[in-house]
């Protein structure tokens, strides 16, 4: 089974000049946590999460609809396209750590967005020595892998300008935690 076989084609995008309230509200309108942050001509440039959101708005002593997606976008977009094995993203997933995968063309274009709640509703079980595309264990071990929790040391320091490749927080002061830079 590929991944275009049961991705969500219908995505709420935003941009970088977006701001964080906007932000909110495609996410409470689309019922999704996760929105790609997208170029004019809707190509990936990152992604921003309900908790990116919440931890940028609840460790600044701003107001969300002050602070830009740009500021707070993870610039690592893991993406699939959607000629991949299911099997293969969810590898993906388990390894990078992510609920959903942007689904885009060879040029980086959006095309749609693949979240394990998606490949669980298409998982099955193993019948008569048939192997199902996905199984309940492969999406089982994805999400046992996805929300172990790292150790705080792994989480972030102080000198990482508060925050790490995985986007958790460290100083926590209201100019470090949750601030990336678009330019970076």
């Amino acid at each position: 089974m590929n991944v275009q076989e049961i991705m969500i084609r219908d995505v709420a995008t935003c941009n970088p000049t977006t701001n964080l309230a906007e932000a909110a509200s495609l996410m409470w309108r689309y019922d999704c946590g996760l929105l790609p942050v997208v170029d004019s001509d809707n190509r990936v440039l990152g992604t921003i999460t309900d908790r990116d959101i919440c931890i940028a708005a609840g460790t600044r002593n701003v107001a969300p609809s002050e602070i830009k997606v740009g500021e707070v976008v993870s610039h690592d977009a893991h993406c699939c396209e959607p000629d991949d094995d299911l099997n293969n993203a969810l590898e993906e997933m388990r390894r990078e750590r992510v609920r959903r995968l942007p689904v885009t063309d060879d040029d980086g274009h959006l095309i749609g967005i693949l979240s394990l709640t998606d490949v669980i509703r298409h998982a099955s079980e193993t019948k008569r020595g048939q192997q199902p595309a996905i199984t309940y264990a492969g999406a089982v071990d994805t999400l046992k892998t996805i929300t172990t929790r790292m150790p705080r040391a792994e989480v972030g320091d102080a000198n990482n300008n508060g925050m790490n490749g995985n986007r958790h927080p460290a100083g926590l002061n209201n100019e470090t935690v949750g601030r990336r830079d678009f330019d970076e």
